[in-house]
Order: C-alpha cells, then structure tokens, then sequence
C-alpha cells in the first residue's frame, strides 16, 4: 500500500511528515497511522474544515479565502506550508476539495480537489476532479494526496 512506501521513504531519509485536511476530514492520516512504525515519522495534522482554522492554525491568509475560496491551489500550497510550520515537519501534505454530494458550482464542481505538498524543495500543488460519490472522492483524494507526497520524496534532494 502507497501509505506504507510512504513511511518508508520518510523513515529511510529521517524525515518527517504533518497533514493539513479539509475535505478528507482526517484520513490522509488515519491510512498512515495504519502503518506500524508510523509513530516516527508523522507528527500530526490539522482537520481544518472551516475557514477560520484554515486561517488561525494554519495562517492562511483571509485574503486568499476570499480572493479564490478554500477550494484553490493557492489555498492548498499555503495550508500546506503553513502546516509544516505549525508541525514543524519536514514536508506536510494538504487537500481542499469538493466531496459532495453539494456544495460544487460550474466554475468548481463537486470533486475538484487540490493537493498540495510542502517541503525543504518548495511547494507542488495540483488539481483533481473526481466523478464519484462523497466517499469515494475522499477516499480518491487521499490516495492521490499520498501519491504526490510518495513522488515529492522521490525527488526531493
């Protein structure tokens, strides 16, 4: 499983890892802790599904909110860094999204996600859109959220 590579490669470079999640709700987290020896390498995350947590714990700008919504690349790249800073990890993945079954508009319909990882080579962010229920759209965001943390290791020096 993607979480248990990811472990490892946190573990084999000393590293380790925060997560900041909106609409996964917590279980970018909960695949990792399922992976024993997790304890070592994630130091925690933020739930941060209103606004204002977004804004108080992980310092996201109000600006930003406001500017392009809680469900933005923006967004993401700065609950990502402000999640490492908060943690004090060395890399912190974050997912905003749409899960649904509301909530989506035509410019941003339900599944539209944005992913983002932080860490010592800068930010990385990318967009998804799934089709399926709420459930499945979060479960597809997590496993892409540890996708990219999986290749941001890959590749980071």
């Amino acid at each position: 499983m993607i979480e248990s590579e990811v472990v490892a490669l946190l573990r084999d470079r000393g590293w380790t890892l925060g997560t900041a999640e909106s609409c996964t709700g917590g279980l970018v987290g909960h695949r990792v802790t399922n992976v024993p020896g997790s304890s070592a390498v994630l130091l925690g995350g933020v739930v941060a599904y209103a606004n204002a947590v977004k804004e108080r714990l992980l310092g996201v700008p109000a600006a930003l909110l406001l500017q392009h919504g809680a469900v933005s690349e923006p967004v993401a790249r700065a609950m990502a860094a402000g999640a490492r800073d908060l943690l004090g990890a060395d890399v912190a993945v974050a997912v905003t999204g749409i899960a649904g079954p509301t909530g989506g508009t035509p410019e941003k319909p339900v599944g539209t996600t944005f992913i983002a990882v932080a860490g010592p080579a800068g930010v990385e962010a990318r967009r998804f859109h799934w089709t399926g229920d709420r459930e499945a759209n979060k479960a597809r965001s997590a496993e892409a959220a540890l996708q990219l943390v999986r290749e941001y290791l890959s590749r980071a020096p």
